[in-house]
């Protein structure tokens, strides 16, 4: 299959970052290689572009869409074959010390989900997979099968926020105690039948939340999130900035929080008249609210609907 990904709010993050035709920048969810072109096309003789991704199919398209040859860096661009959650790591080996700009595309790319075999999808009958980077050995099957009833609850709630959580965990415990579940669609039955008959005609497919929670679950989503936000900040040059595109709430409001706590750290009590714990501001939140798609790219592509683009800066001084 052709790898095919819409690079969801392309000219507003290529605008969010600021390009400097000799700046450093890291696209840290390659994927087809639609920003990255973007960020290339800016770039100057000296200019530097790292793409991370841990999708071995994503970065033969990007290769291809950027037409580099089969090398890890040819010029200014360094392709690096990780998870974005060793970007600093991946800076490091590579000498670099400060950047001026990075971009984070989170959640499945639309080649995953169109994927059969890859079992993202619930709109397919496949074996349960989900696996971002196939090199990793925890599978959505062994989630489904492995995980006990009270596991499952947690994962399902939290990460699907579905109000049935607690009703398909016990479903699918239920259902594995007579076979193995294998596949996507076997799941998808479970869940059916789980969620009562007069709220699976709202809301959308039943099975969405659950998809999505186990699949947050298998690639580590919200802890990747957690653990770059913590660092990536400290590589931003003075004047730099870090464009997030999150596509779910889970993720949108650990974006956020992690932006406003960088901008404004201080733990001090909030009757103290002045602040007395020392914490130093590492910039500030460009986007009051975060940056949505318009009418015309979701007429084009309807996944950018639940889009949502947020942008930090590091303090120039």
């Amino acid at each position: 299959m052709e790898f095919h990904h819409a690079s969801v709010l392309l000219w507003e993050t290529i605008e969010g970052l600021k390009i400097k035709p000799q700046g450093i920048y890291v696209d840290g969810t390659l994927g087809g290689g639609g920003h990255s072109l973007e960020i290339l096309k800016r770039l100057g003789e000296n200019g530097r572009l790292v793409g991370i991704d841990q999708d071995e199919r994503a970065i033969e398209a990007a290769r291809e869409r950027l037409n580099l040859p089969g090398g890890a860096s040819e010029g200014k661009v360094t392709i690096v074959r990780n998870n974005f959650r060793n970007t600093g790591q991946v800076l490091r080996e590579l000498g670099i010390t400060g950047i001026d700009g990075m971009l984070l595309d989170l959640g499945v790319s639309s080649y995953q989900l169109d994927t059969k075999e890859r079992g993202f999808s619930y709109r397919f009958d496949a074996p349960l997979d989900m696996r971002m980077d196939r090199r990793q050995r925890l599978t959505a099957k062994e989630i489904v099968n492995g995980y006990d009833e009270r596991e499952l609850y947690r994962v399902i709630k939290d990460y699907g926020e579905d109000k049935f959580a607690k009703n398909i965990a016990r479903h699918i415990v239920a259902a594995r105690e007579k076979k193995q579940i294998e596949t996507t669609g076997e799941l998808n039955e479970i869940i059916k039948a789980a969620i009562p008959a007069r709220m699976r005609e709202k809301g959308g497919h039943p099975s969405k939340r659950t998809f999505q929670a186990i699949r947050i679950e298998c690639n580590r989503e919200l802890e990747v999130l957690k653990e770059v936000l913590e660092e990536v900040a400290e590589f931003l040059n003075p004047g730099g900035r870090l464009c997030i595109i999150t596509f779910h709430s889970l993720e949108d409001r650990i974006v956020k929080t992690a932006f406003k706590t960088a901008a404004n750290p201080c733990i001090c009590p909030p009757e103290f008249p002045v602040c007395v714990c020392g914490r130093k501001s590492k910039g500030r939140v460009i986007t009051g609210k975060p940056v949505l798609p318009g009418e015309e790219e979701l007429l084009a592509n309807p996944r950018a609907g639940s889009a949502k683009l947020r942008i930090f800066e590091r303090s120039v001084s």
